[in-house]
């Protein structure tokens, strides 16, 4: 971990035309944040080549970990033989999943409900923890370099908890192949 570097937030408009650009809304705990102060190393919602990359990283990592380490929920029905038609089943589990905002380099809060209090998920694949309860909880933890993971109770997020609760079980072979 290492320090966080502020620089100045978003104007409303900003804000707005970010979530009109890339059709999704920011819940209110990050809207107060980003009119505030922003992250130096987070996402410019300015730069729409950026903010589309880091929108499609967590995508982009479970397909790599379908096609390089097996990847497949036996709710996804029979894996597929062509790679076309894995990568369909996988963005259509996806795109029925809450849309995922990034914050921080490979941390993200789920965009629905889109009320404060989401937990932050590091997502790295189908490597996905959690890193943080809510977004001030997130953002202690960083600047205050504090890794414990106390939490006794977390939002739960359609997908994303379900991931984090099957992260590393890559010998099951319920969930991998």
């Amino acid at each position: 971990m290492t320090k966080i570097l502020w620089t100045s937030g978003y104007t409303a408009a900003e804000l707005e035309r970010a979530q009109t650009r890339f059709r999704i809304s920011f819940p209110p705990d990050l809207v107060e944040l980003l009119r505030n102060r922003r992250p130096v190393e987070g996402p410019d919602w300015n730069d729409e080549q950026e903010v589309v990359s880091s929108l499609a990283w967590p995508f982009e990592g479970l397909l790599i970990d379908v096609e390089k380490k097996g990847l497949w929920w036996p709710e996804w029905g029979d894996r597929p033989t062509e790679v076309t038609d894995r990568e369909d089943v996988l963005r259509a589990v996806v795109s029925k999943a809450p849309k995922l905002i990034p914050i921080l380099a490979h941390r993200y809060l789920p965009a629905t409900p889109n009320v404060a209090g989401n937990p932050i998920f590091s997502v790295y694949g189908s490597d996905t923890i959690h890193y943080g309860a809510n977004l001030a909880d997130y953002f202690d933890r960083e600047e205050n370099r504090r890794d414990e993971q106390p939490w006794t109770e977390l939002r739960e997020i359609d997908f994303w908890s379900e991931l984090v609760r099957r992260n590393g079980s890559y010998d099951d072979p319920e969930v991998y192949d």
